[in-house]
């Protein structure tokens, strides 16, 4: 019997469109901070704001846009999302103030949350359940490679042209995934008037699938673990004297998620999904335990797979998680849920381990993320991985 197509047009357009919203985004979030010190001589807090605000206004558009996504629905969704994105990108050539750059920072990261929570939930539908897990680990990749490919193009660009040139660069990328949109063809979800009735007013389970709580709260400290390295690596390479060796970091991870990816995302399907969690709990702590003891190049470098096979892997599998065990018509709640979660890890860890760095230093802080990681393993047993397992008792015994 054979497996039901994945790589369809509709996949492909969906997936290149997720690529070039996250390309923009870590493109200006590189770069940003180089801009804002430049041509308004921000002070380095007032320029990691600049930066860091993006976030905020993401965490607040995927509330809304999760809890509307169904009722608006999903294509017209993306286009508001991606109208929204194209008009704030086209602001950056006016901006005369640091308080207008920081509204617009902010407006900018509420058009990538709409868009992107559109993106997330029509490719959760368009995937077979058959291949989720390695549909899902395909189209994260879409993110994965926006991560590595956008700080690098960004700062080039800066390097040798004017920084305006970043805005057009952006500007294009996402005229061209708006148009591409067009040709999209979005499964249809019909809600009964039950389920529109129940989505209204402002009850929590209108902002979140509460099904997801489990591996949401676990992504939290996931993506606090991942922050430490997003906002600290260069810092602590800087006190190693190893800063040339720990820009190909992400490089690396980049790489090995792009080599791994397939691997975990057919055993997800095949031998469920703590065959692939637990497993990169452990790598991605080994990871960070490996960074925390760095004195030579090669392991920064080391540390890069293993954090890539980690925090890679469980990025694509808890989202797959969130899915798998919510209802259809909730498929947007679960997808904003998710990175709610997650991006609230990232958003929240630079100031939350920043007040750690002077007590235990840079090799402490990552030692502390490792045991944290570590912990996380036991967490997903009792709120997730048993259930999984007696699942799978009992479908056996059924069996026999």
């Amino acid at each position: 019997m054979s497996r039901p197509k994945l790589w369809t047009k509709d996949f492909l357009i969906v997936s290149i469109a997720n690529f070039f919203l996250y390309f923009t985004f870590y493109l200006l979030m590189a770069t940003i901070t180089v801009y804002a010190t430049n041509k308004f001589h921000a002070s380095p807090s007032m320029a990691g704001l600049a930066s860091g605000i993006f976030v905020v206004g993401t965490l607040i558009a995927r509330l809304f846009s999760g809890r509307s996504i169904e009722r608006i629905g999903r294509k017209k969704m993306l286009y508001i999302g991606f109208i929204f994105i194209l008009i704030i990108t086209l602001l950056y050539f006016f901006v005369n103030s640091l308080a207008l750059l920081l509204i617009i920072r902010f407006l900018n990261g509420a058009a990538l949350g709409i868009a992107s929570t559109a993106t997330g939930t029509i490719v959760a539908n368009i995937i077979p359940k058959e291949r989720r897990g390695e549909g899902t680990g395909y189209y994260a990749l879409s993110v994965t490679l926006a991560a590595a490919v956008g700080p690098f193009l960004g700062m080039s660009i800066t390097e040798h042209a004017s920084f305006n040139m970043n805005f057009i660069l952006c500007l294009v990328l996402l005229a061209i995934s708006f148009l591409a949109s067009f040709f999209l063809k979005v499964p249809k979800v019909t809600l009964s008037i039950e389920e529109l009735e129940k989505m209204k007013g402002f009850k929590l389970s209108n902002f979140f699938e509460p099904k997801v709580f489990p591996i949401a709260i676990i992504s939290a400290f996931i993506g606090l673990g991942y922050s430490s390295i997003l906002s600290f690596l260069t810092s602590y390479a800087t006190e190693i004297n190893l800063v040339d060796i720990a820009s190909f970091f992400f490089i690396v991870y980049a790489v090995t998620i792009l080599v791994s990816r397939p691997f975990t995302g057919r055993w997800f399907d095949s031998k469920g999904e703590n065959f692939v969690m637990y497993p990169a709990f452990l790598l991605f702590a080994i990871g960070l335990l490996i960074l925390s003891q760095a004195n030579q190049g090669y392991a920064i470098l080391l540390a890069g797979v293993f954090v890539g096979l980690g925090y890679g892997t469980y990025s694509s599998s808890g989202q797959a998680i969130a899915i798998k065990v919510s209802p259809s018509h909730r498929m947007g709640l679960a997808t904003s849920t998710f990175f709610i979660f997650l991006d609230a890890g990232v958003g929240i860890g630079p100031f939350l381990l920043g007040l750690l760095v002077p007590f235990s230093g840079y090799r402490g802080l990552y030692v502390t993320m490792a045991a944290v990681i570590f912990v996380c393993a036991f967490l997903y047993y009792f709120v997730y991985g048993r259930k999984v397992m007696l699942a799978k008792k009992t479908q056996s015994a059924e069996i026999n």
